[in-house]
C-alpha cells in the first residue's frame, strides 16, 4: 500500500507502549518521519502514569503485556483519562474475539504484528486526523459559548462554574438572592440571570440603585405614593414593589439604605406588603428579591450600620462573584468576547490579541474589574490599524504597570521587589498565568516557558495545579 502524502502530516503526540523496546522504538521512528511526537513506555504501571499525568492525541498499545488483558486495561485507562485520544491495538496473536471486544471498548482500530509500517503510519494519521477534527469542532462550540456564555456571564473558571450552578439551583425557588462583590465585576449580570432562569421569567425584572438616593426619595421610588401626599404630588404614582408585583425585583447597592428605610423594607420584605407615601391602605406585593453590594454587610452589622434582621432576611442564599484578579484564567476569553462585540458595533474586522498584548492583560490587576476591561478593550479596538491587536495598543497605564511579585502572587497592588521572594512561587506563578494566558492550552504554555511538557506536567502536579 502507498504512502498517503497528499495531505499536509498532522503532528500528534502519540503514547506507545509494548514490553519490547526494539518494536517500541520501531513503531516511534516510522511515526517520527511525518513529525508525530512519541513517548516510549513499557509496561502497564508507566501507562498508567503517563495516562494520567500527560495529554495525548493517539494511543498505541500492545494487547498483550505483563497478562493476556494488559491492553484492553490501558483502553480502559485511555477511555477514563485521555477521553479526546483515540487507542490503536497492536496484537501479534490474531486474537479476533479479543480485537474486538477492543473495538467495543472503544478502540479506534487494531493492527497485527510484523506491522506492516506504511499501514501503521497510515492508520495512526487517520486517528490523528479524527482527533484533530473532534478539537476542531469543540473550538467551534467554545467559540460560540464564548460569544454568549451563560446569560452573558462569560468565564471558565471554578469561580464562574460555581456561580453559575448556584443560579441554576436558586433560581426556580423563591428565595431572596444576595449578590455580594467589588464594583464593577458583573453582578447585575448574575441578578438578570436568576430571573431568567426563575418560574418568574416571563413577568417583569425590575433594576433600582439605592445609591445616593436621600430617604424620602428612596421611600417614594420604592412604595410609590398618592395623590397629594407632598407639594407636586398631583397623581397616584406606584414604586417599583407594585411596578414589579408578579416578577423580580433588583436592588443595587442595598448596603447604602439608611437604617431607618432599612426597616421600613425589612416590613414589606416579611409581610408582602407596602404602603404608600401619604396613605395608611397597605397593597400586596408579589416580589422576587434580589440585592447586590459591594459592602461588608456582615462589617456594617456588626458596627450597628445594617440591621442584622434585614441582613440574614436578604441572606436566603448568597452569591460570591471573586474580583478578575483572583480568576484571571478569565481574563483571555473576557477579552476575546469583548473584543468582537466591538468590532461588530464599529463594523471592524475581528481583531486577534496578541499573546504579549495579552499576557499584559493577565497578569495587570484590575482594580476595576471586568468594568475596567471591558472599557480598556473597547478603546484598543478603536484603536488598532489592522487585524492583531498588539502591546502598542494596550493603555500605557496597563504596559507601565508594576508586575512584581506583590502585584502577581497573592493577587495584590502596589510596588515591592521580588527580593526574597522564593522561586518557587515565583515558578508556580509564571506557570499558573501562562496557562490562563493560553487558555489552559498546556503544550503551547510549555512552549512559551521554554520547559518540555513532561516537565510542565511534573510541574503542575507539585504544585497543585490544573
Amino acid at each position: 500500500m502507498a504512502d498517503d502524502t497528499s495531505k499536509a502530516p498532522i503532528r500528534a503526540q502519540v503514547l506507545i507502549i509494548d514490553d519490547e523496546p526494539d518494536h517500541a522504538e520501531v513503531m516511534a521512528e516510522a511515526l517520527r518521519k511525518p513529525g508525530h511526537v512519541c513517548t516510549i513506555v513499557h509496561n502497564l504501571a508507566q501507562a498508567k502514569d503517563e495516562l494520567l499525568h500527560g495529554t495525548f492525541d493517539v494511543i498505541v498499545t500492545d494487547l498483550v503485556m505483563e497478562h493476556e488483558t494488559a491492553g484492553l486495561e490501558v483502553l480502559r485507562l485511555a477511555k477514563e483519562h485521555q477521553p479526546d485520544a483515540e487507542t490503536i491495538m497492536v496484537t501479534a496473536h490474531g486474537d479476533v474475539p479479543t480485537a474486538k471486544a477492543a473495538l467495543q471498548g472503544g478502540a479506534y482500530d487494531f493492527i497485527d504484528k510484523p506491522l506492516d509500517l506504511v499501514v501503521f503510519r497510515n492508520l495512526v494519521n487517520r486517528a490523528a486526523e479524527t482527533v484533530l477534527l473532534r478539537h476542531q469542532n469543540a473550538a467551534l462550540r467554545g467559540q460560540v459559548q464564548s460569544a454568549y456564555g451563560f446569560e452573558g456571564i462569560i468565564g471558565e473558571s471554578a469561580a464562574i462554574r460555581r456561580i453559575i450552578a448556584a443560579i441554576k439551583q436558586v433560581a426556580p425557588s423563591n428565595i431572596p438572592v444576595l449578590i455580594t462583590g467589588e464594583s464593577g465585576t458583573g453582578k447585575e449580570l448574575i441578578a438578570a440571570a436568576v430571573h431568567r432562569h426563575s418560574k418568574r421569567a416571563a413577568k417583569r425584572y425590575v433594576t433600582f440603585n439605592a445609591a445616593g438616593q436621600s430617604e424620602s426619595l428612596l421611600e417614594d421610588q420604592l412604595f410609590g405614593h398618592v395623590r397629594g401626599a407632598f407639594t407636586g404630588a398631583d397623581r397616584d404614582r406606584e414604586g417599583v414593589f407594585e411596578y414589579a408585583d408578579g416578577g423580580t425585583l433588583f436592588l443595587d447597592e442595598i448596603g447604602d439604605m439608611p437604617l431607618t428605610m432599612q426597616a421600613k423594607l425589612l416590613r414589606v420584605l416579611e409581610t408582602g406588603e407596602i404602603v404608600r407615601l401619604g396613605s395608611n391602605e397597605p397593597r400586596k406585593t408579589d416580589v422576587r428579591f434580589v440585592s447586590a453590594t459591594n459592602q461588608d454587610l456582615k462589617g456594617k452589622v456588626a458596627t450597628g450600620k445594617f440591621r442584622d434582621d434585614l441582613y440574614f432576611r436578604i441572606k436566603g442564599a448568597e452569591i460570591h462573584v471573586p474580583p478578575l484578579r483572583e480568576r484571571r484564567e478569565d481574563i483571555p476569553r473576557l477579552v476575546n468576547h469583548a473584543a468582537g462585540r466591538f468590532a461588530a458595533e464599529l463594523g471592524k474586522p475581528v481583531p486577534a490579541v496578541s499573546e504579549p498584548a495579552m499576557m499584559r492583560l493577565v497578569s495587570y490587576p484590575w482594580p476595576g474589574n471586568v468594568r475596567e476591561l471591558l472599557n480598556v478593550v473597547q478603546r484598543m479596538v478603536i484603536m488598532s490599524d489592522g487585524p492583531v491587536i498588539d502591546v502598542r495598543h494596550v493603555p500605557e497605564e496597563i504596559r507601565s504597570a508594576d508586575r512584581d511579585d506583590t502585584a502577581s502572587i497573592g493577587g495584590t497592588s502596589g510596588g515591592g521587589s521580588l527580593a526574597g521572594v522564593g522561586l518557587d512561587k515565583l515558578e508556580k506563578e509564571a506557570i499558573r498565568q501562562t496557562l490562563a494566558m493560553t487558555g489552559g492550552n498546556r503544550e503551547h504554555a510549555a512552549n512559551l516557558l521554554g520547559i518540555g511538557e513532561r516537565t510542565l506536567y511534573r510541574k503542575l502536579k507539585e504544585y497543585g495545579l490544573r
